[in-house]
């Protein structure tokens, strides 16, 4: 006898129909599984096997063979756990279903019957209705996550057994119901805040520059200056999310299977800071089947890399065209798949090997080549991407022992959410959502400069020999300290502030 079930595989962040198709016929005991599958997949018959009979069925000693259509899809994980077993159930006659055309089933196996979460539930939801199916079953810890989809219905069952009595009595259970009003979409709670960082006053105010327009940020300074913990709280300052921007990270966090047990949304903003022996594919993503990497992973929030000359140079210069374009393309013989990647870059570094080049109270013992090659492994073209370089000093021994606490990070968002709203209705009917994605077009329509702007930064080319594209970040930099002072042109004064944090990388580096 023949059974179909639905169910779904994700490539790249998007999941793509499969359908189960079980047949039984007399003959030896084979358990045969064809369509592309690969070795979590082949390991399903010994868990289908020991699952169905744990679970009170009778499993067929007879020929079976599964196929997983369409078979010039690479289907990988065991997702496929479920709908096998219940397509084994449904040909050799032990479960009585009219029809299953209109639902699928996803779902991982233990060997006593239960159902295990899986990666990938909140895609295969928006899948599943997008192919006009009417329900999904998901595992017990994926509902609500998968039930964020709207009219859609979504089930669970914690085993075998019950996912078989929920589909032959035509799922007369509730669905999974899940109120994205009531999920409180503002990001939740932080255990840190601006309040704790001593001094630093300039550092802070670039990092509030930064942040209200989505800029990419160099700090340099001498171990123990508090680089890492300002970079901490950068989130804390960041808008919440929109649920748009929310179910964005959810799907990335979902694929990758780092969503939070029976969370539904994602609700804070990423902050990824992997660690600088990273290889290119954990950065980028990769695999035979391409995963997001920490760049994709870090969609919509922050990326912080820390002790950047660290990294190897091939694994920084591949974030260039992610920096530029938004995204990520991962190539490979089998697929070409593209993951977001609107990142806000925030890097850290010493001025030289030993730390304190620039420090006034420790002498740097670095010979002048050692600083020269360390201050190479940041390649210019990548510095050029990087909006705002800043130095971070040594804190003075008042700003230590200071017991003034500092401006509260909520004080800061909402500056920083009223330039982002000027930024938000500026760019109404345009495909950017912040000054630092504009191009060349957006740049001459809404930062005209003044004769004394263009003087000012004509000055500023020839003094520390900037590129074109630093040039347009001074303005796009300038653009956002204006809407940070509620201006609607930009004037000398922020056009000298937004060239201060570009003139770093030129002192150090020229």
């Amino acid at each position: 006898m023949l059974a179909r079930v639905n169910s779904a595989t994700i490539l790249g962040i998007d999941a793509h129909p499969v359908q189960v198709e079980v047949d039984i016929s007399r003959g030896r005991n084979i358990f045969n599984i064809v369509g592309l599958p690969d070795v979590a997949v082949k390991e399903s018959r010994d868990r289908v096997q020991a699952a169905i009979r744990n679970s009170g069925f009778e499993f067929p000693l007879e020929t079976i063979t599964v196929n997983l259509a369409p078979a010039d899809i690479r289907k990988e994980g065991p997702t496929f756990d479920l709908p096998i077993a219940l397509g084994i159930l449904i040909a050799h006659g032990q479960v009585h279903i009219d029809e299953m055309d209109d639902c699928a089933v996803v779902g991982e196996l233990s060997l006593d019957g239960s159902i295990r979460p899986i990666s990938g539930a909140l895609p295969m939801a928006l899948g599943a209705r997008e192919w006009g199916l009417r329900a999904l079953v998901v595992p017990p810890d994926n509902g609500k996550e998968a039930a964020v989809v709207a009219d859609f219905e979504i089930y669970t069952a914690p085993t075998l057994y019950d996912c078989v009595c929920l589909i032959e009595q035509g799922f007369m259970d509730e669905p999974v119901q899940v109120d994205l009003e009531e999920l409180a979409l503002e990001a939740a709670p932080y255990a840190v805040d601006f309040a704790d960082v001593k001094g630093q006053a300039h550092v802070k105010r670039a990092l509030e520059v930064a942040t209200a327009g989505g800029h990419n940020v160099l700090m340099v300074g001498p171990p123990g200056a508090g680089k890492t913990m300002l970079a901490r709280r950068i989130p804390t300052i960041l808008p919440p999310m929109t649920l748009e921007e929310a179910l964005e990270v959810t799907k990335l966090y979902s694929v990758a299977g780092q969503l939070p047990k029976r969370q539904a949304l994602m609700r804070q903003r990423p902050f990824r800071h992997p660690h600088h022996t990273v290889s290119i594919a954990g950065l980028t993503g990769g695999g035979s089947i391409p995963r997001p990497g920490e760049i994709s992973l870090a969609h919509n929030g922050i990326l912080f890399l820390d002790e950047l000359p660290e990294f190897s140079h091939s694994t920084l210069e591949v974030m260039r065209q992610p920096l530029e374009d938004g995204d990520v393309t991962i190539a490979r013989a089998q697929t070409s798949l593209t993951f977001p990647a609107n990142f806000q870059l925030i890097a850290a570094m010493n001025p030289c090997p030993c730390g304190f080049y620039t420090d006034s109270h420790r002498q740097c013992t670095c010979s002048p080549s050692q600083i020269s090659r360390y201050r190479k492994r940041v390649s210019g073209p990548l510095l050029d991407r990087i909006d705002m370089h800043i130095e971070v000093p040594r804190l003075l021994p008042d700003e230590v022992l200071s017991k003034q606490p500092g401006e509260k990070s909520a004080t800061i968002q909402a500056r920083v959410i009223s330039a982002r709203e000027r930024q938000t209705c500026r760019f109404e009917g345009t495909p950017y959502h912040s000054n630092t994605q504009m191009g060349t077009k957006a740049l001459r329509q809404f930062c005209k400069l003044s004769d004394e702007c263009e003087g000012l930064l004509r000055a500023a080319i020839d003094q520390f020999a900037l590129s074109a594209r630093a040039y347009d970040r001074i303005i796009k930099l300038a653009r956002t300290i204006a809407d940070l002072d509620g201006s609607d042109d930009i004037g000398v004064p922020h056009i000298a502030e937004a060239v201060q944090y570009r003139s770093l990388d030129r002192k150090l580096w020229g």
